[in-house]
């Protein structure tokens, strides 16, 4: 394996035992929308102004990315689709597909959100945890925008480790809606494991072939979940071993969320990051991870279930 040097970008950056992880954030993960819209943007700014104040980030552990360059959108994306994401040339159904009204803001936060996961993903082949409080955008395809995904980080920031030659890839999406993006863009490429563990009946109705799918029936428990995952993750860790964890932690699984469907408790969900870190620790291997999903009804939950995340990565690397 190639080593790969983050300090090539961050003189600065210290890899140490006893850390807390690294976070990425930007004031314009928090993009203003209809009063009226269900996407909980207030979210972002909530959850980083808790891991300050709980001590969780340290100061110096903060990345506050840019846009990201042509190239690596390019990298996955064509030509054609960034210029049309950069004119906002959408027809009226493609910009219903995407989520969001069109706009110079939007697509300016969508880069820096994709710069958020490279850089995150660039401590994680290092062997450290970084996670990002935005991304996991796993519904965009290389030439289209579906469930408030205009550009897929997860896809992006693989390809970049692939580049620098990292050998294997694991992509493991737990957020409760397949990640169907991730699985197109990454099908024929065999250093990328994806997996997608999410709602059987649950949006996008036409699922894409991931390279393990477990999908799960509506009001699937802490129990019955725990137990794939667990039986997923040593699989994927004995077979196909692989170099960098790539996590998209959606906390939708939750029982509150509105868009969910599953039946998991708050402990089931922390237990379910405990897992995943657990398996990475044990695998002697670096992880980032993207937020993903979320949208129960009172964003305080949404943030809580976001916090465990860190907090156990947090705990899992000292």
């Amino acid at each position: 394996m190639k080593t790969v040097n983050p300090k090539h970008e961050n003189p600065r950056l210290t890899l140490r035992d006893n850390a807390s992880p690294f976070a990425a954030y930007s004031d314009e993960y928090v993009l203003e929308l209809p009063a009226e819209h269900r996407f909980p943007m207030p979210k972002y700014a909530l959850l980083q102004q808790q891991l300050s104040y709980e001590g969780i980030i340290d100061d110096s552990h903060w990345i506050r990315p840019a846009p990201i360059q042509d190239h690596h959108i390019l990298r996955c994306h064509p030509p054609d689709y960034l210029s049309k994401l950069n004119t906002g040339t959408w027809t009226r159904q493609e910009q219903r597909k995407s989520g969001f009204p069109w706009s110079h803001a939007l697509i300016e936060r969508e880069r820096i959100i994709m710069e958020g996961t490279r850089r995150c993903a660039l401590i994680a082949a290092a062997g450290g945890v970084a996670l990002n409080i935005a991304g996991g955008t796993h519904h965009a395809f290389a030439d289209r925008a579906e469930g408030f995904c205009l550009l897929n980080d997860l896809a992006i920031a693989a390809h970049h480790l692939l580049d620098l030659g990292v050998a294997r890839i694991a992509i493991i999406d737990l957020d409760v809606h397949q990640g169907n993006g991730t699985a197109s863009m990454t099908q024929n490429e065999a250093r990328i494991f994806t997996m997608s563990m999410h709602g059987a009946n649950n949006y996008p109705l036409h699922k894409e072939i991931s390279t393990l799918d477990i999908p799960l029936e509506d009001g699937t428990s802490d129990e019955h979940y725990l137990k794939e995952l667990d039986s997923a993750l040593d699989c994927i860790m004995e077979t196909f071993r692989p170099e960098v964890l790539m996590y998209q932690c959606g906390v939708d699984v939750l029982f509150t969320d509105r868009l969910g469907r599953l039946s998991l408790t708050m402990e089931g969900c922390k237990q379910r990051d405990i897992m995943v870190f657990d398996a990475c620790r044990s695998a002697g291997i670096g992880a980032v991870c993207a937020m993903g999903g979320g949208y129960s009804t009172e964003v305080n939950t949404i943030v809580d279930a976001h916090l465990q995340t860190f907090r156990a990565a947090r705990d899992a690397w000292t």
